[in-house]
């Protein structure tokens, strides 16, 4: 709109001085016409903006005193338009805006010097051509300006101060000049006033003289400005360097607290200070001893006196600096609160600078949601709600409602920008080959001493014969026993005369991750309750690195400070990798509650020791591999028909002394051999899980449950009356069919329960097993309904027998743990496909007592279960016989194994 104006008005005038043309002197117009072309040409650029300037309007203002005013026009326009094509191509708008403007401007200028009214006014021709001169100015520079503005987007008085208003007493030199030529024109011929182009150049150079020192002056102070900015940033790498833990904590604070600070519509000075004081808060942190910056715990009252001199501090170092804009009171003021209970002046309310609002609460967001020594970070939303519960007493409630606005925009401009830094950190870790000694020379004692003193000859010759006889009685202790709690808790005594610690802790692998097999000393319970990922943390990189840490930091294990109510003392950690024969099995971390608490020997004698330890350790948990497989099922991880026969003995046995009662019941899964043929062994394997699982959490907690082998289980119940056994099997039943159901989706699973009960049915496991097993199945074949997958009873048996295979491979072992005139089960590490056919030989001294088989199922390295062939009447007898030897075998193994109990 304003640009269209400007140009219907020069037009307008443009219009009007060609239908009113006139002329006092041609050749003069002309000459004066050539030299303002030719001075159009010298221009010069205005500093901060796109326009330039020519000193043509020098001939504006000698036409206004010498020419028409239709010659005036001409003579202006002519040199704008050539100003505005040399040495750039402007498009056809800008061209017209300018000589349209030219062309107002001068219109203006000329009635302001011969109106009538003018002349009326000021009786004095050299003020009127300065008033003529202003005129100019204010029209030309003010309708550029003001388009410079609308198009740039600046403040229009910023632009005509800092780009125009130094130019304005050229234009009044270049009235007087132009009135010294008229002066001459009138004294003697217009040719003579030629003599003074030279001032025309003099005018020119001067312009660029000036603006080329303005130019120079603007980039001195664009370079301080950078220089400036950089020295900031270096001071705020010496915090980082200081505390590791603020890496990104700076450029986080730095983005929330600008772009807070810009909703606040802060001045460009306090913008630069909350700039500036957003990356050099804490630079008085340099003055507080680093063991109290990264302290992984609560400060004590005095550690807590010497943190609050950071602002203090940090304001009188800034105070040095100079700043041209209120970084210091930003600074000093930052751990102020709103409510006036802050630090160090305990100011309130508004009483504290805009700028230090601001940093504080955004320093209280970064610091929660950052990963500190004392605790991990907490999720944004959470610290908001922190914040939020802060509006009022420690923050600013402008602030804070800034802050939940637009903290979700803002955490992604903090991220954006952490993606686009490129300064590397600071190389602080980096080992210097060079530099063989100090110029002082090394301290004498290259050890610790524990009272001080330096040690003598005579000390070392006593320490070394010490720690080889405490490393040698160690070596014959970790061999002495295969109990793993014994070897830890035997090496732990041990070892502390060697390397002092205040607690240990001996992880162990399982899986990928570490678990605290043993620990003692302080914070035993936080360390027991630990579970560490492979390569997280202290002992995790140990174990996934197999190199050792000395003086660690305790704090950085996965899980040690997680909840806010702990903090620990320790302060050190020696943590080395225990290497077994098969690879690393696991860490052996000590801990101190002084810093830097290890040496280098401590290192030595651990890792001397950890080859033996690790092989110690891995015995031990062989060794109890080995035991538990003995006594357990594999499959359910109930206890097995080994483990079930000793627990009976020894239930008995308390039953004889008490004189109290025991209930034994046989359970036995009814088409369970259906599941296997339509859904697979491994959804039976499922089924059996399921049930074994559910079974020993409907027990009482002395009952024992145990598996028999195949589908089939055991409970021992101590004390356990008849009518609570009747409704025990109930509560059995039902849960197989809820374990077959939830697998095979149909009720295709039940279960056969016998009871015996002590002392009235049998007064030794043998008899008691053998009357529940008798009563169970005697349920099967009250039941026709149910599917039974036994035709026969069984008995229970345990000798040695043969298996042939058909397909040859020579003669396999085995033990025979039942038999029925069905089939068997027999434990064996042999490995042979369901529906291979066999001979079993039981009679292995001679052979003759034999019969043919299938194999029916099998369970890798545990056994297999056989059914026998069709049987005749002529197989009957046979296998009668077969049982009758079994059953007798049995027994006479059962009396000499009791005759070596008893002596």
């Amino acid at each position: 709109m304003f640009v269209g104006l400007i140009v219907t008005a020069g037009t307008a005038v443009l219009l009007y001085g060609a239908i009113h043309q006139t002329s006092k002197n041609i050749a003069e117009f002309i000459c004066y016409l050539g030299i303002g072309i030719l001075a159009s040409r010298m221009k010069v650029n205005l500093p901060g903006i796109t326009g330039t300037m020519s000193v043509n309007f020098l001939f504006v203002l000698l036409g206004i005193l010498e020419l028409s005013f239709s010659e005036t026009l001409i003579l202006g326009c002519v040199s704008i338009l050539v100003q505005s094509l040399y040495p750039d191509r402007p498009n056809a708008l800008q061209i017209t805006f300018n000589v349209c403007a030219g062309a107002f401007s001068t219109a203006v200028a000329y009635a302001v010097y011969h109106h009538p009214l003018s002349n009326l006014l000021v009786d004095n021709q050299p003020l009127l051509l300065g008033l003529a001169a202003c005129t100019y100015f204010v029209a030309n520079t003010g309708s550029i300006a003001t388009v410079i503005s609308l198009t740039e987007g600046k403040q229009l008085k910023k632009i005509i101060v800092e780009c125009y208003f130094w130019s304005f007493p050229y234009y009044l030199v270049g009235a007087g000049i132009a009135g010294v030529i008229g002066w001459f024109n009138r004294t003697f011929y217009w040719e003579t006033s030629l003599l003074l182009v030279p001032a025309i150049y003099i005018i020119y150079r001067s312009y660029r003289l000036y603006l080329g020192k303005l130019e120079d002056e603007k980039r001195h102070v664009e370079e301080m400005a950078s220089l400036h900015l950089r020295t900031i940033e270096a001071l705020a790498l010496a915090i980082e360097a200081k505390d590791q833990t603020t890496h990104d904590h700076l450029q986080r604070v730095r983005v929330y607290a600008v772009e807070v600070a810009k909703e606040f519509g802060v001045t460009p000075d306090e913008m630069q200070a909350v700039h500036a004081a957003a990356l050099l808060h804490d630079i008085g942190k340099l003055a507080v001893p680093e063991h109290i910056i990264s302290k992984p715990g609560r400060l004590t009252l005095e550690e807590f006196e010497k943190m609050k001199i950071h602002p203090v501090v940090g304001a009188e170092i800034l105070e040095r600096v100079r700043f041209p804009y209120p970084v210091v009171p930003i600074v000093r003021a930052h751990h102020e609160k709103w409510d006036g209970s802050g630090y160090p002046a305990g100011l309130k309310g508004k009483e504290i600078p805009i700028g230090a609002r601001i940093l504080s609460a955004v320093d209280y967001l970064d610091a929660l949601a950052s990963d500190r020594q004392y605790r991990r970070a907490l999720p944004l939303n959470e610290v908001m709600q922190r914040l939020g519960a802060e509006s009022g007493k420690s923050f600013d409630p402008k602030v804070v409602d800034i802050l939940k606005k637009r903290y979700v925009s803002l955490e992604k401009m903090a991220l954006a920008q952490f993606g686009r830094e490129v300064n590397p950190l600071l190389s602080t870790e980096v080992k210097v080959e060079r530099g063989l000694a100090p110029a002082a020379g090394f301290e004498n004692v290259s050890v610790k001493e524990g009272l001080g003193h330096e040690a003598t000859f005579l000390s070392s010759i006593a320490a070394a014969r010490q720690e080889a006889q405490t490393l040698f009685e160690l070596s014959q202790d970790l061999g002495a026993s295969l109990s793993l709690v014994e070897t830890l808790s035997v090496f732990s005594v041990k070892l502390r005369s060697l390397v002092p610690y205040d607690a240990i802790a001996i992880y162990l692998r399982r899986n990928d991750e570490l678990v605290p097999e043993y620990v003692n000393g302080d914070n035993f319970r936080l360390f027991s309750s630990l579970r560490i990922p492979i390569g997280q943390g202290l002992s995790g990189w140990v174990a996934h690195n197999r190199k050792p840490i000395i003086n660690g930091n305790p704090s950085v294990e996965p899980g040690y400070l997680n909840d806010p109510t702990k903090f620990s003392t320790l302060r050190s950690a020696l943590a080395i990798p225990l290497e077994g024969v098969a690879g690393g099995i696991g860490v052996l971390a000590l801990y101190r509650g002084e810093r830097d608490a290890f040496t280098t020997d401590h290192l030595r004698i651990l890792l001397a020791i950890s080859s033996k330890m690790a092989l110690a350790i891995e015995n031990a948990l062989k060794y109890q591999q080995a035991e538990n497989s003995a006594t357990t099922d594999y499959l359910t991880g109930l206890p097995n028909a080994r483990s079930l026969f000793l627990q009976l003995d020894r239930e008995l046995a308390r039953c004889k002394r008490d004189n109290s009662t025991l209930t034994v019941m046989v359970g036995d899964m009814d088409g369970f051999k259906q599941i296997n043929d339509r859904f697979g062994h491994l959804e039976g394997n499922r089924v059996l899980r399921l049930f074994a699982q559910a079974l020993k959490e409907t027990c009482r907690e002395y009952d024992y449950v145990a598996r028999m082998g195949g589908d089939e289980f055991v409970v021992i119940a101590p004390g356990l009356p008849a009518d609570a056994a009747a409704k025990k099997a109930y509560q059995l039943r039902e849960l197989a069919k809820q374990a077959g159901f939830e697998v095979c989706a149909e009720e295709i699973l039940s279960l056969s329960v016998g009871q015996a009960m002590y002392p009235e049915d049998g007064t030794d496991a043998e008899e008691l097993l053998a009357e529940a097993d008798r009563r169970m199945y005697l349920e099967k074949q009250q039941q026709p309904t149910r599917k039974n997958r036994r035709l026969y009873a069984r008995l229970k048996c345990r000798i040695t027998i043969e298996l042939n295979p058909e397909s040859g491979g020579g003669p396999v072992l085995g033990n025979l743990i039942d038999i029925s005139m069905g089939g068997c089960y027999i434990e064996t590490s042999a490995i042979l496909t369901p529906g291979t056919n066999l001979k079993l030989v039981f009679s292995i001294d001679d052979g003759k007592l034999d019969a043919e088989g299938t194999v029916a199922r099998i369970h890798p390295g545990v056994g297999m279960a056989v059914q026998f062939k069709e049987l005749n009447r002529e197989d009957k007898v046979k296998m009668h016989r077969i049982l009758e030897f079994v059953q007798n075998s049995s027994i006479l193994y059962d009396n000499r194994y009791y005759e070596k109990l008893n002596h």
